[in-house]
């Protein structure tokens, strides 16, 4: 019977990770000008395949509260700036695995860097950390570059933790404000969840950018 019962609940755990996993096969998604596609829900892993991707100037593919994103495109058509951004939503960067052959890159921004904490009630959670991104690249097509962004083929990977831009002394007078502004009885009552944040910055993420073999 114990046996029987621990098999049943790993069977459970297996029935619920893969539910947390969602998949999305899309023939091809053009994005227009200044425009975004955004992927949200509840999935905190999402693997998209692309067969036909084209992102025309200054236009975004979004993942907002994804842990985890794979994403696969067969063909890539980046005009002059395209942006990749992802976040689980608590300020720290999606960790992305993006398979990619380019047909086209102009320049294309892959941003999976932490966001900083705010004291001013809005937000919940400390200094985010970097996601990690693995970038595969098909050598068959478009070769990017990294070195020069004034340059055509550029790619650019942000893994960079949050707080590393907070000013301790602005952030001090921001917290001494909301602590002002308190009711009495309740002088951490405008803070988020009554918390003051560490100023220390989150961890770096890691890239690994590569040619597909």
């Amino acid at each position: 019977m114990k046996a029987m019962i621990t098999c049943i609940a790993m069977m459970a755990a297996g029935s619920a990770l893969a539910q947390d996993i969602h998949t999305i096969h899309i023939p091809k998604l053009e994005i227009e000008r200044n425009k975004k596609e955004v992927f949200s829900g509840r999935d905190s892993s999402l693997v998209v395949y692309i067969d036909t991707l084209v992102m025309k100037n200054k236009s975004q593919l979004v993942f907002f509260g994804k842990k985890d994103v794979e994403l696969h495109v067969r063909h890539a058509d980046i005009e002059k700036r395209g942006y990749i951004y992802g976040t689980d939503g608590k300020n720290n960067g999606t960790d992305f695995k993006i398979d990619m052959r380019f047909e086209k890159l102009g320049t294309l921004y892959v941003l999976a860097g932490g966001q900083d904490a705010n004291n001013n009630g809005s937000r919940t959670f400390p200094n985010g950390n970097g996601g990690d991104v693995t970038f595969t690249y098909d050598g068959d097509g478009v070769l990017p570059q990294t070195d020069d962004k004034k340059s055509a083929h550029y790619l650019h990977i942000d893994t960079r933790a949050g707080g590393y831009r907070v000013n301790p002394q602005n952030e001090l007078r921001n917290i001494y404000s909301l602590i002002g502004q308190g009711t009495a009885g309740r002088p951490l009552g405008n803070l988020s969840q009554g918390l003051v944040y560490s100023g220390s910055p989150g961890e770096d993420g890691d890239i690994i950018l590569e040619e597909r073999e």
